[in-house]
């Protein structure tokens, strides 16, 4: 140890080296420093670690000034080895100064470390140095003048500053490389002690000019310093990237240090190439870099690669070529130590997510080691199950049987419950894996069979009727289930499949006995199974169900918990027609994708690889403090998010696509709250009197989410089901008087409870709405044709409809529902039809809209998808609401917000069309729009061109802000969009162009 303490001597390194961001992930061991100049042998400089006399001080003072050079030079030796193991050799500090007037560079370097430490503790004593500072950046020695310029921006005190500006304007046009290097590095450590100072002297622009310096290590830290300052003001656009600085950067690449080399791939991954051919030439420059034996070089060259393919065609050669380019260097850096493993796969984790065909041939590679640690066990585990496909399924299975035999508990639960995803993910193998999981609960082991059961419960939603045969098996290990979820999935099995177990009503009774000491996930789900089990043998189970909604609306203080048991009391007791269709509604199947990343986060990820943000799969913006890496970035020439669009039903009618299956809900979301909950918020004001209880739910949709409630005929009785037992709503009788508030919520509100607008604010005049087209043919709604149209006035959305009966019979009882959609639109109360729709008759309706309705995204955006109900049957169809009713009457911004806004979103998130033949000018083309709520910041005129500043708001608070460029005689206008959910920019550019035109 003691002669290890020397080396703290060596901690002067080029600050070139640290690009203080903290986001940089280590994924490289760094090379030795090769400067490794040591004051003396490490068996001479370990003695000034040892001493502990009394006195110390004034004895290193008398040494300091001692007229001795080596008593000068062993005395500062000693002083920082005080300084280094923490005594206050501060009182010293004139002494050491007068030390900096030598020419031993040695002892210069030793001064100038004690300065960087105790300058801020005592700044007026640290102009004494300025001088020597001014001196030394003159010095012939190029390694001193590096050395007074990397000291003097070290040294944060303010009153230091000032001086340093003319030897570094000196510096960055310095002859030696090394010098203007150092120098490069300074503007950024000055730029955050005054920002203000550094643009003003113009070290910015000499900065740029570096970029094309004729030494590659200046232009890589000169890159390095424009991404620190670009990133700390996010907004300054200092890295103006074009196609000729992107050629000196990647010229520079092949020559520069490996440091060098991250910095500048992390500036190319920010450049957006203009088409196709330009990203293929960079991918080809950067390609290179993929063999380099620096882990972080090849996560920086494979950042910039990913993000240049979005761009190249698929049918092109060479993306094929790069595809098959990129799976050996991330094979090759799972041959590193555990934790650079570990960063690579959690980075290996985005990409597959994003183009698993890279490493479809690679699955060996991802095989768990014997004595490979648990984190990086459990990460190889979840790329396994990304890249399971029929092609490796049984080679993936043998490997995951063996897993489950671990001794490593957590490892088990996960090889377990990868087993059942391979049987979601991939059917050939599901009768296999269904088996496997069966000799698994053989075993006995308890935390195997708990999550033997857990992942059964998902293959029978992928596989309904297919595999019930194992549910004996699983009620034989009833008692030994003690984990929540484990429990919550037996139950749901149980109430599920209740017609096949004789004695389903004793099993769910024994959980029953200790209801309150459950989690709530459990008490859900047993509810929910209870009220199935009830639904299908009602004249056994009624006293079941009875204790069963009492402890959970009467005894109970979980609000989920008892707004659930609310609902399904007041079901059962006005409408169990409507309560059968509901609870026991076919579900959806579920696939396998159980954890895939968001999308969108996903793209942001995939431009943040290499760094910490790639390792925590969180964005920058989630743990890093204050402005430094906030920025949101996007791959270029993406569509975002390709979410599933739920149809109402994917058999009916045409105009509705088809769905795909629903996703697998996650760990801990209530078994994915099987009903589909979602009670429409409070409002504020005061609540309407209580509902009574005999009152028909079919207008209030207190399900929220299914258009399942719809579809019952609410006359028909129950039927053979329920035997001859007693009515339910005798046996039930009303809900208890204190229902809670959510059973008092009108389904109104909507834009007047978020916007406030409840006093009024009226469409301004000549705001264009759309004429009624045709939504729903006759012919394709037995006799019903709807036509409509939707307009916005006084702040709130409307539906306008003609309903016409084409049909021989009158059509009654009309009800409507949408299903979820992009912006949360939903009916605000019933569709009042109220007289019966004879033949060949027509009547308008009108139905109020709020936003406040489940969100899901639709393809298009603006895409709607509703279900209409009368005496004879539903009908589906879907239509296109214009966006412009979803601008708000609040959307004008301030025009310095304007300016802040417009500078913060990225450039990334900039679309620009073109609208044709529009004759307006720009004032008339103002006016227009502002009847549709897109409001006019300013104007101004360049060259003949007029310049609209808009912007417009839309109801979930996106803003979306807009500059409009119209020229006199030129009937095309040019519009850019800028907005933080880009994919916004197609609806309202579209909008534009129909309110201009009309």
């Amino acid at each position: 140890m003691k002669a290890d303490a020397a080396c703290l001597f060596i901690l002067w390194k080029d600050g070139s080296k640290s690009n203080g961001r903290g986001q940089k992930a280590i994924t490289a061991s760094t090379t030795p420093v090769t400067e490794n100049r040591q004051f003396g042998s490490k068996m001479t400089d370990s003695k000034y670690f040892t001493t502990t006399k009394k006195g110390e001080i004034f004895e290193l003072k008398a040494e300091l000034n001692s007229d001795k050079k080596e008593k000068k030079k062993e005395a500062v030796k000693k002083v920082i080895a005080s300084m280094t193991v923490g005594k206050d050799v501060s009182a010293l500090f004139p002494d050491v100064v007068n030390c900096m007037q030598t020419d031993n560079l040695e002892l210069k370097k030793l001064v100038y470390l004690y300065l960087m430490n105790y300058a801020k503790s005592q700044p007026d004593m640290a102009i004494m140095a300025v001088n020597t500072f001014v001196k030394d950046c003159e010095d012939p020695n190029p390694l001193i003048r590096a050395l007074a310029v990397r000291t003097m921006g070290c040294i944060r005190v303010d009153k230091i500053t000032e001086y340093l500006c003319e030897p570094l304007r000196k510096c960055l046009k310095d002859e030696d490389p090394y010098v203007r290097k150092t120098a490069a590095v300074c503007v950024a450590k000055l730029h955050d002690i005054n920002a203000q100072l550094v643009e003003d002297q113009g070290f910015l622009d000499t900065l740029k000019d570096l970029i094309s310096d004729s030494n590659p290590m200046v232009v890589a830290n000169a890159v390095a310093a424009l991404s620190e300052i670009a990133e700390s003001h996010p907004n300054s656009n200092l890295l103006d990237l074009n196609p000729q600085t992107i050629n000196k950067l990647l010229t520079a690449l092949n020559e520069c240090t490996e440091w060098g080399q991250i910095f500048i791939l992390d500036c190319l991954a920010n450049y957006t190439p203009r088409d196709d051919r330009e990203s293929q030439s960079i991918c080809e420059r950067v390609t290179p870099r993929l063999s380099h034996a620096n882990s972080a070089v090849v996560l920086s060259a494979v950042k910039v690669l990913m993000k240049f393919m979005e761009m190249l065609p698929k049918d092109l050669d060479y993306y094929g070529t790069l595809l098959k380019k990129l799976a050996p260097p991330l094979v090759t850096l799972l041959s590193a130590e555990p934790e650079l493993q570990y960063v690579a796969l959690r980075n290996i984790n985005l990409i597959v997510q994003r183009r698993p065909e890279i490493l479809k041939h690679e699955m060996k590679v991802f095989f768990v080691k014997y004595n490979d640690p648990i984190y990086v066990k459990l990460e190889k585990l979840d790329i396994m199950i990304r890249l399971a496909s029929q092609a490796n399924i049984a080679q993936v299975l043998a490997e995951l049987k063996e897993y489950a035999t671990e001794v490593d508990v957590d490892f088990v639960r996960k090889a377990v419950r990868a087993i059942g995803r391979c049987a979601i993910k991939v059917e050939q193998s599901a009768e296999r894996c269904v088996s496997t999981l069966l000799d698994l609960i053989q075993t006995k082991v308890n935390y195997v069979v708990q999550e033997a059961i857990v992942v059964i419960k998902d293959i029978f939603r992928k596989y309904p009727n297919k595999y019930e045969s194992v549910i004996a098996t699983l009620c034989e290990n009833l008692d030994s289930l003690d984990e929540p979820e484990a429990r919550a999935a037996m139950i749901w099995i149980v109430g599920e499949y209740a017609e096949r177990i004789d004695n389903a009503d004793e099993l769910l009774e024994s959980f029953l006995e200790g209801f309150h000491d459950e989690s709530t996930q459990v008490q859900l789900q047993l509810l929910t199974a209870i009220v199935k089990l009830f639904l299908k043998k009602p004249t056994e189970t009624q006293e079941l169900v009875q204790q069963v909604l009492s402890l959970a609306t009467q005894d109970s203080d979980n609000p989920d918990l008892r707004d659930r048991g609310y609902i399904y009391w007041r079901l059962l007791s006005t409408d169990p027609v409507a309560a059968k269709e509901v609870v026991l509604a076919e579900k959806p199947l579920i696939s396998e994708e159980t954890d895939l990343i968001e999308p969108t986060l996903l793209e942001e990820l995939i431009c943040h690889i290499g760094t910490l943000a790639s390792v925590y799969h969180k964005p920058p913006s989630a743990f890093v403090e204050g402005s430094r890496g906030v920025q949101h970035k996007r791959l270029p020439g993406s569509t975002g998010s390709g979410e599933s669009v739920e149809s109402p039903d994917t058999g009916s009618a045409a105009g509705v696509s088809e769905a795909p299956p629903a996703v697998i809900p996650s760990q801990g979301d209530l078994l994915g709250d099987l009903l589909n909950l979602d009670l429409t918020p409070t409002t504020t004001g005061p609540p309407p009197p209580p509902a009574s209880s005999g009152m028909q739910l079919g207008a209030m949709d207190l399900l929220g989410g299914g258009l399942d409630s719809l579809m019952g005929d609410e006359s028909e009785p129950l039927g053979g089901d329920l035997g001859g037992g007693p009515a339910i709503g005798t046996g039930f009788g009303a809900p208890p008087a204190t229902m809670p508030a959510s059973f008092n919520v009108p389904v109104s509100g909507g834009l007047d409870d978020l916007f406030d607008l409840g006093g009024g604010v009226g469409m301004a005049m000549g705001a264009f709405n759309p004429p009624k087209t045709v939504w729903l043919p006759a012919m394709k709604a037995k006799g019903l044709e709807i036509s409509g149209t939707f307009v916005r006035r006084a702040g709130v959305i409307q539906m306008e409809m003609t309903l016409t009966n084409k049909a021989m019979s009158v059509m009654t009882d009309f009800a409507i529902q949408f299903n979820r959609n992009s912006f949360g639109l939903a009916p605000a109360g019933p569709l009042q039809v109220l007289s019966p729709l004879s033949p060949n008759q027509s009547i308008e309706a009108v139905l109020p809209l709020s936003t406040v309705g489940p969100v899901m995204k639709m393809e298009p955006l603006n895409n709607l998808q509703v279900a209409v109900k009368n005496n004879i049957d539903v009908f589906y169809f879907s239509c296109q609401y214009p966006i412009s009713m979803l601008f708000a009457e609040d959307g004008k911004m301030d025009r310095q917000v304007f300016l802040a806004t417009w500078k913060d979103i990225p450039n990334d998130n900039e679309s620009q069309f073109q609208i044709k033949d529009c004759h307006l000018n720009s004032d008339a083309a103002s006016n227009k729009l502002q009847g549709s709520n897109i409001f006019t910041i300013a104007k101004r005129t360049v060259e003949g061109q007029d310049m609209l500043y808009q912007s417009m708001k839309l109801t979930n608070g996106i803003w979306v802000l807009a500059e409009l460029r119209v020229q006199a005689g030129n009937p095309n206008y040019t519009i850019s969009l800028k907005c933080r959910a880009p994919e916004v920019s197609q609806c309202v550019f579209q909008n534009y162009e129909t309110v201009l035109k009309n």
